[in-house]
């Protein structure tokens, strides 16, 4: 280990051991966490949300055991080696300890802070994305072949974990073109490196186009219910929200690539940035989709703060304050980042800043806690009173049960806190759940198990009896009131009734072979 390499290293430790210290246990996973637990179950080239990549961990972490700590292990080691990256580019551009340490208090208090604490594909977008620009930086400087094919690594393993690595190509493609660095597209080392991200997606490409490309229905469906209102407003608003504390830094980064000497030949990689935020304004794409072109600018901001300080008679006094600026521009919000306090003494907090919305929920409402802290409570409870329901059917019956659930959230944490106890896997018509709903079996079903149901006078006349066995009590989960309802005996009609709703789900997503 080269001692020019142990700063950066010493931020990425810190980075992955902050991610348990700041956590409070009273919390649960996030609903979208035990989803991709759930491929984990399913491997396969793809999904209806995601590629693949997110699946392979999941594996692992189930293969594991699947405890806490290997749920967060990944998206606190994506980020630890993200601010890695972050410190070796200051250090690649001349950047002394200040330039170092200035980059990466900048990314930690960033919107990354978050990002980085929730199994998701995100955390590994942002550090696939800064690392293709690593090795960028480092071709420009050398111009060796094999970085050239470490880019093609990088973006094909991008691709197999975020659709959006197809915007950041796109934008790398085009800063190439008008810069210099355009000189790279006549050599055969970039097509190769081209052949080789094509080669490590091809899996994936296949089983979107035997599937019917489900991608395109789920681009198409997140536009129409929730990117059509993103206006170009809101997204450059929470351009600067989100890396608030670093803005005084990120900014004059971008602005030296095109203007300041000693960095401009390394325009290239802010034309990155200009180029994919265009892309993602013109899209209607959700702001936190732009996290990764940010790292990068870190590195070139710090640079440049680092060299306007040089031969600057108060400079020992002002670096240390500059260090600082971020943490202090972030303490006032830490409770809304890291979820460091139970529930009811975030209520407490929460009610103070109601008027800014952090409480405001997609319903448009204000509640106790913010959303994503209201989805991380009440799946203990859901799947411990769905597995006693379970228990407490006779012995003879009991196999014959189907559980069905109303969205993958209940589905998901179900599966996951019942991973270690003899029961059927819950299912659902909701996301990728489609393409792994049971068949009808040979022996009709006893039991329907209904999750999230409500109480349907419809459904009634369908079964022997239905009755409600359980509900989510906890008053701050976000699916408080979700029920559990058992029914017995379930007629033809019912059945047959679940099967045309399943086959019709699946007609959306699938096209008709």
């Amino acid at each position: 280990m080269k001692p020019s390499r142990l700063l950066p290293l010493l931020f990425a430790v810190l980075k992955f051991i902050s991610g348990f210290v700041l956590a409070s246990r009273a919390y649960e996973l996030h609903r979208d966490e035990y989803l991709y637990l759930d491929e984990g179950r399913h491997l396969a080239w793809g999904y209806l949300e995601v590629p693949p990549l997110i699946a392979a961990q999941a594996w692992v972490t189930q293969a594991l055991g699947g405890d806490y700590f290997w749920v967060k292990f990944w998206p606190f080691l994506w980020g630890a080696l993200t601010v890695y990256l972050v410190g070796r580019i200051a250090q690649k551009l001349g950047g002394g300890w200040f330039a170092v340490v200035l980059a990466c208090v900048c990314y930690c208090v960033s919107g990354y802070a978050r990002l980085n604490f929730l199994f998701q594909p995100n955390s590994f977008e942002v550090f696939g994305f800064t690392l293709c620009c690593y090795w960028l930086l480092s071709y420009m400087q050398e111009a060796k072949p094999r970085y050239l094919y470490y880019i093609g690594l990088g973006l094909g393993l991008s691709l197999l974990n975020k659709y959006t690595t197809f915007f950041f190509i796109a934008a790398l493609l085009v800063a190439l073109v008008l810069t210099p660095q355009r000189r790279v597209l006549a050599s055969k080392h970039f097509w190769l490196a081209a052949a080789l991200t094509l080669v490590l997606f091809s899996p994936s490409l296949w089983w979107q186009l035997a599937h019917g490309v489900p991608f395109l229905h789920h681009m198409s469906e997140l536009h129409d219910t929730q990117l059509v209102n993103v206006s170009v407003a809101g997204f450059w608003k929470e351009q600067l929200l989100m890396c608030f504390p670093a803005v005084w830094v990120w900014v004059p980064g971008l602005l030296a690539l095109f203007a300041y000497g000693p960095l401009r030949m390394y325009r290239s990689l802010g034309l990155v940035y200009v180029v994919g935020l265009l892309i993602l304004t013109m899209l209607h794409g959700k702001s936190y989709y732009s996290l990764g072109y940010y790292p990068v600018l870190f590195a070139f901001g710090a640079v440049w703060w680092e060299q306007l300080l040089q031969g600057f008679r108060y400079g020992a006094l002002v670096r240390p304050a500059l260090v600082l600026l971020p943490v202090l521009i972030i303490l006032p919000v830490v409770p809304f980042i890291f979820t460091l306090y139970p529930p009811a003494y975030m209520q407490a907090i929460s009610a103070r800043y109601q008027n800014l919305g952090i409480t405001r929920w997609e319903d448009g409402k204000i509640h106790a806690l913010p959303q994503d802290y209201a989805d991380m409570i009440g799946w203990q409870e859901l799947a411990d009173k769905t597995y006693q329901a379970y228990q407490a059917l006779p012995d003879s019956t009991r196999a014959f049960t189907l559980i069905k659930c109303d969205n993958y959230g209940q589905a998901s944490a179900i599966n996951y806190y019942n991973r270690h106890r003899d029961m059927p896997l819950a299912n659902s018509f909701n996301g990728s759940y489609l393409f792994w709903f049971p068949p009808q079996p040979a022996q009709p079903y006893r039991h329907l198990l209904l999750i999230g149901e409500g109480h349907p006078a419809a459904l009634v006349p369908h079964f022997r009896e239905l009755r409600q066995v359980g509900e989510i009590t906890n008053p701050y989960a976000r699916e408080k009131g979700t029920t559990i309802l058992l029914g017995t005996d379930p007629d033809a009609a019912i059945l047959e009734l679940a099967q045309r709703e399943y086959r019709e789900a699946l007609a959306v997503w699938v096209k008709e072979k």
